[in-house]
């Protein structure tokens, strides 16, 4: 069996972004890096490729400090990130792992690629090497030539029921009338897959990127004020289209531990065209499970941090060392779809997700609308 040898502690997120050519996969790329690095200078991501883009496109991403390494299929690890070449991705997720410590490896995938193959060996590789872990699964579908892709309309489907996230590129030119023809043929695919729009080719980073252990090192370090800078280096001349919650339960008790039971309801129930990722530090005295049912660590040890990552239903827990968030023991932003914001808030504030597991220590909850 094939291990790997991590560079860097705790599991790998692996992120893949699949579409037909020339539907702006790398472009989207090209322009979700300047928001990692305002946040993390020194987050690094990388690419693995199995199509030739755009060389000016595939040029400023190449120059990007933030793109650890690359590797294209064509050239070393097969033709086509295919059902027929699927196989060949652990080779090419163990070394760029070692030879260029990334914090996330992107997989950009051709049209032709079923997603739900792809997920499917990202999560064999990660239960066999312990390593790698599938953040999420995202489809880029061009407005403008959709048309083009009816002959493809099957490939389009599967790749449509099979992701996490469909994002909407060069719509920008289409007339109101376009647009709507577009979207008529879009829900011919019979999904109810999230779908946003992009601003000429921009995503805000929270969306397409879960919470990894580099992200929230800037929460496990920020003093007791925290305002959530999720925002920082987001351009605000860009359309959002996604609202968030900030979210944090204090107690002055020295051994305050939040209710996992009750933060669980939320994380079954959130349904995910409403709630697109949640991102949270988690103080526990009991081991959470991530959605598979698997328990971080053993039980019965004493008051623990854990960083949360829920992405479209899924979610996965992993436990740090220490963090100096004061006398907070839940620090949450909840990033939901247009307008659905105000109503989980009020859900929130109910006191049916977050609360503290001991009746006896006093808990002030304070939930936010900051974007």
């Amino acid at each position: 069996m094939t291990t790997a040898s991590p560079a860097k502690p705790g599991r790998l997120p692996i992120t893949i972004i699949t579409g037909f050519v020339g539907s702006g996969k790398t472009t989207l790329l090209v322009k979700l890096l300047p928001q990692l690095r305002a946040e993390n200078p020194g987050y690094t991501l990388a690419l693995i490729k199995s199509e030739i883009g755009t060389v000016e496109v595939d040029s400023l991403l190449a120059a990007s400090d933030s793109l650890a390494g690359s590797a294209e299929l064509g050239d070393e690890f097969g033709s086509c990130l295919c059902c027929t070449n699927i196989g060949q991705i652990e080779g090419a997720l163990i070394k760029l792992d070692e030879d260029c410590h990334p914090d996330r490896i992107v997989i950009e995938t051709s049209g032709s690629a079923e997603p739900l193959k792809l997920a499917l060996e990202i999560n064999r590789i990660g239960k066999a090497t312990g390593r790698f872990e599938l953040d999420g699964v995202v489809s880029v579908v061009d407005a403008e030539n959709w048309g083009g892709y009816k002959d493809l309309s099957h490939t389009a489907k599967l790749q449509a029921q099979q992701t996490d996230l469909i994002v909407i590129n060069k719509w920008e030119s289409l007339s109101e009338r376009d647009f709507d023809l577009f979207l008529d043929k879009l829900g011919d695919l019979d999904v109810d897959t999230p779908q946003v729009k992009s601003d000429k080719g921009w995503i805000s980073k929270e969306l397409l990127f879960g919470f990894d252990v580099t992200m929230a090192k800037t929460w496990l370090t920020k003093p007791q004020h925290h305002e959530h800078d999720h925002a920082n280096g987001h351009d605000h001349k860009h359309t959002s289209e996604i609202e968030c919650l900030s979210v944090t339960l204090s107690s002055a008790a020295k051994d305050a531990s939040v209710d996992l039971t009750k933060l669980e309801n939320l994380l079954k129930s959130a349904p995910k065209d409403e709630v697109y990722r949640i991102k949270a530090i988690v103080r526990s005295s009991q081991s959470p499970k991530s959605a598979d049912g698997t328990p971080v660590n053993g039980a019965g040890q004493s008051p623990a941090y854990y960083i949360l990552n829920w992405s479209f239903g899924r979610w996965t827990w992993t436990q740090t060392a220490s963090a100096d968030i004061g006398d907070e023991v839940l620090r949450m932003s909840i990033f939901t779809a247009p307008y659905e914001s105000n109503k989980w808030a009020k859900k929130g504030e109910s006191g049916g997700f977050f609360a503290l597991d001991s009746s006896d220590a006093k808990a002030d909850l304070v939930v936010n609308r900051v974007q």
